[in-house]
């Protein structure tokens, strides 16, 4: 990896921030195109959010990615959204347009596509019914994602139901809201099941899930990537379905950004995810 002084710049903001992998994975595609640039981790306090963000032209920045707590508050400091970013209501990669602007972009959903379909040949979401756990963020992304690709329903489920409930109705169709007891029977009939929660995460609880009404031809997918196989793949390996694991999701959501601040579509390789998954 060269860095001069002529170095393009870009990072990481939250709190904290020592445990995201985006600079290990951006810097792995700095070195490996040869890009005379820098990926550096931000840990930004959640008070000094909009103080950061200003800074950034100024210090030559080309821009950042946004993890948890920043994703949702900094839409109201961008000066430019893009259409995604304002339907999933957060922003996952800020870029530090020519005048010294700042767009808020969000990547969530691309990545969750491509994880896909890099990991199922020939998946589509068009094939029938998506089921989403969760209601929070990434569930936001990953309907977006499915809309745009024509899944004809999507059913969402989570253990607070009116944040299902709000989500749904915002949304509108395809997307229809389901109790949280209603979760294993909601899988019938579907052509994919989608984990957007932290159950299943190391350290949190498994996510308790019957699996008997699902299809066998189902994909299963997690955001979760820490294990990187959770009780939920596993369980779905068992029966047979095809599983996605969350990983790439990651991966595939940093392309957009590395293009936009860098000039290079970056390639998510075997060799990248063994490197991201080789750190302690």
């Amino acid at each position: 990896m060269t860095i001069s002084g002529q170095a393009c710049v870009a990072g990481v903001m939250g709190w904290p921030v020592g445990h995201s992998r985006s600079p290990r994975l951006h810097n792995f595609w700095l070195a490996e195109y040869g890009i005379d640039g820098a990926y550096v981790p931000l840990p930004v306090r959640p008070g000094n959010l909009g103080t950061a963000l200003r800074a950034l032209p100024a210090l030559g920045f080309a821009g950042v990615n946004l993890t948890v707590p920043h994703k949702e508050a900094a839409l109201p400091l961008m000066d430019a959204l893009d259409g995604t970013a304002k339907r999933v209501g957060a922003v996952n990669t800020v870029v530090v347009r020519a005048d010294g602007g700042l767009e808020g972009r969000n990547t969530d959903g691309f990545g969750f596509i491509g994880n896909l379909r890099a990991g199922v040949s020939g998946w589509d979401a068009a094939a029938g019914p998506a089921v989403v756990i969760g209601a929070g963020g990434a569930a936001r992304a990953v309907v977006v994602a499915l809309m745009d690709h024509a899944a004809p329903e999507i059913r969402v489920v989570n253990r607070t139901r009116v944040r299902a409930e709000a989500l749904a109705a915002g949304f509108g169709r395809p997307v229809t809201a389901l109790p949280w007891d209603a979760r294993a029977g909601a899988l019938d009939g579907a052509a994919l099941l989608v984990n957007t929660t932290s159950l299943g995460m190391t350290g949190q609880p498994p996510l308790d899930l019957a699996l008997e009404a699902l299809p066998a031809d189902a994909v299963v997918t997690d955001a979760v990537y820490a294990p990187l196989e959770t009780a939920l793949l596993a369980a779905a390996r068992a029966r047979g379905n095809p599983v996605v694991d969350g990983l790439g999701m990651l991966l595939h959501q940093a392309r957009p950004a590395f293009a936009a601040w860098f000039g290079r579509d970056p390639e998510v390789t075997d060799g990248l995810r063994a490197h991201v998954l080789a750190e302690g």
